[in-house]
C-alpha cells in the first residue's frame, strides 16, 4: 500500500543539491507546515511539523532552480520513513516524503512559470507515443460520433 500524502508550507532552509552515480540529480529540503486553528475566538497557531522532501532527476533540478527559503510550497508525493543505525544514538527514524510534484503555493503569492528543455538524452519513458496514441484515438471516436 502506497501512503500519497500533500503539505502545504514553508521552505525552511536552502535546498540541498547534489547529483549521483550516473549524474542522477538529487535534491533535498526541509518544510515545515503550521496550522492555523480557531480558539476561544481568535486565530492561533498550532503546532509546526516539519518534513524532510526529496526528489530526484528533472525535478530535483527544476527544484534547485525554482525554490527558495522561505517559499510557500505544496509538495505531493510518497510518505516513507528512512531508518538507521547511530553509533551514539542507537535506530533513528525520520519520515520524508519522496515528492512527485513541487510547487509554490499560489494562494500566498505569485509565481511565473518557464517550461524547462529537455536534453535529447533524457529519458521520456514513451510519454510522447502515448501522447499521440491517446490523440489519435481521441480523433477516431470523433469520426464515429
Amino acid at each position: 500500500m502506497e501512503a500519497a500524502v500533500w503539505i502545504t508550507g514553508n521552505v525552511g532552509g536552502d535546498v540541498e543539491f547534489r547529483t549521483f552515480g550516473d549524474d542522477v540529480a538529487y535534491a533535498s529540503l526541509r518544510v515545515a507546515s503550521t496550522p492555523r486553528l480557531r480558539r476561544g475566538g481568535e486565530w492561533v497557531d498550532g503546532a509546526t511539523t516539519w518534513l524532510t522532501v526529496t526528489c530526484t532527476r528533472a525535478l530535483a533540478e527544476n527544484v534547485r532552480s525554482s525554490v527558495k527559503k522561505g517559499d510557500a510550497v505544496v509538495v505531493v508525493g510518497r510518505l516513507r520513513t528512512n531508518r538507521w543505525e547511530d553509533t551514539e544514538r542507537g535506530p533513528q527514524e525520520r519520515l520524508v516524503l519522496e515528492a512527485m510534484s513541487i510547487g509554490h503555493d499560489l494562494s500566498r503569492g505569485v509565481s511565473e512559470f518557464r517550461r524547462a528543455t529537455r536534453s535529447p538524452s533524457e529519458d521520456t519513458s514513451g510519454v510522447g507515443e502515448l501522447i499521440q496514441a491517446a490523440e489519435a484515438q481521441d480523433d477516431d471516436q470523433a469520426k464515429v460520433a
